[in-house]
């Protein structure tokens, strides 16, 4: 690797970790009274340090509905030089990009992931607006790019990895209409402080599309969650990791929840947002919900010990269910980023008999030794 190639995946990773890349005040903070605008504001935000359109979702084969896969697709926007004045030349870099896709095949037991960081420039990679929110350059070794686009009716995307033998293209579209995540998407981190991002999801998106795993193409459809949050301080001082979880349940409520961890493995902070079948919004404190841990995994490739199996108590919405992974080892293990190991994966969610309730997805980040979060606090 040149030493250009090892400065970039240096400031990705010093993204990563949550260093200033410039002073902070140099770049615009999420403030409480931020004037949202659709569809704009799906597109990118550069005045911001870091922005994130992250999709997970649950898909099975048009032709045999038994064949289940689940994906993630990320695309991060990292912003590196605040550049007050705008450099004339079209190869400046402001920002990197950074891409992250995974495929769980569930009937093999298969969980592949891959990611990509690029610099901001028209041959490597690209922001831009509505059906081309986002292009990149895919893994060397693969051909076509990785896109992301809103259509003005849904988002599309698509990824490869022919060393890893998968690729996605999928069309979305709302099933419920947008919520903002924290009273006007104002989403708090901490207590007191300015560590806040501004933050919205679609809680269910119709899917369809073309899946490849191992050589193999079906058509697919399902069912899809996106979160879209755009910020520059999203962590405080002494914050190290996530627990999020995206939960859609069979009576047609969603739940959003997330515990941040201090440097010793305590809660730091929570927040849910409970959204009805008609999509109204309430959102929770920390005293409102109980999660409690009842197993672990260890990843044998970091050491990474995850929680692996949880019950979660709401008195308030009397909620009391169980979410159990589909498949134990859905560790993210980053190429490009060494250093980046995190866990992402599809859950299902149980009641106290055992019986389905819905499914979801969980990210667990800072749980393997030395690993930095990853890119996107999906909170």
């Amino acid at each position: 690797m040149n030493s250009r190639a090892k400065r970039l995946l240096a400031a990705a990773a010093a993204a990563l970790l949550g260093a200033r890349a410039a002073r902070a005040a140099d770049w615009k903070q999420a403030a409480p009274d931020y004037a949202w605008s659709f569809p704009a504001d799906h597109e990118p935000h550069p005045d911001y340090r870091s922005e994130w359109w992250y999709f997970t979702g649950h898909l099975a084969s048009a032709s045999d509905p038994s064949r289940r896969f689940s994906y993630q697709f990320t695309i991060f926007r990292i912003g590196v030089n605040p550049g007050r004045e705008k450099s004339r030349s079209r190869w400046a870099s402001r920002q990197l990009l950074m891409g992250h896709a995974a495929v769980t095949d569930l009937a093999n037991g298969r969980h592949l992931f891959s990611d990509v960081v690029y610099r901001e420039s028209p041959l490597l990679a690209t922001f831009g607006t509505g059906k081309h929110l986002a292009t990149t350059l895919g893994p060397a070794g693969s051909t076509g790019t990785w896109t992301l686009g809103w259509n003005g009716a849904g988002f599309e995307f698509s990824a490869r990895d022919d060393a890893q033998d998968f690729a996605f293209s999928l069309k979305t579209s709302p099933l419920k209409p947008l919520i903002l995540e924290g009273p006007n998407g104002y989403s708090r981190k901490t207590e007191s402080g300015s560590a806040a991002s501004l933050y919205y999801s679609f809680t269910r998106l119709r899917t369809s599309g073309s899946l490849r795993v191992a050589g193999s193409s079906q058509a697919v459809t399902g069912e899809s969650w996106m979160d879209k949050e755009f910020g520059s301080g999203q962590l405080g001082p002494d914050q190290v990791g996530w627990d999020w979880f995206s939960l859609q349940f069979a009576d047609g409520r969603e739940l959003m929840l997330y515990v941040l961890r201090d440097k010793s493995g305590r809660p730091s902070f929570a927040h849910a947002t409970a959204v009805d079948a008609k999509g109204r919004t309430r959102f929770l404190k920390a005293a409102d919900f109980h999660i409690s841990v009842e197993d672990h995994w260890r990843s044998p490739l970091t050491g990474g010990d995850y929680p692996s199996r949880w019950k979660i108590e709401i008195p308030s919405e009397g909620r009391n269910f169980v979410l159990i992974p589909r498949l134990a080892d859905q560790e993210n293990r980053g190429r490009r980023l060494k250093s980046m190991a995190y866990w992402e994966g599809s859950v299902d969610i149980l009641d106290a008999d055992r019986r389905p309730l819905g499914q979801g997805f969980v990210e667990l980040t800072g749980y393997a030794p030395g690993s930095a979060p990853s890119a996107a606090p999906s909170f």
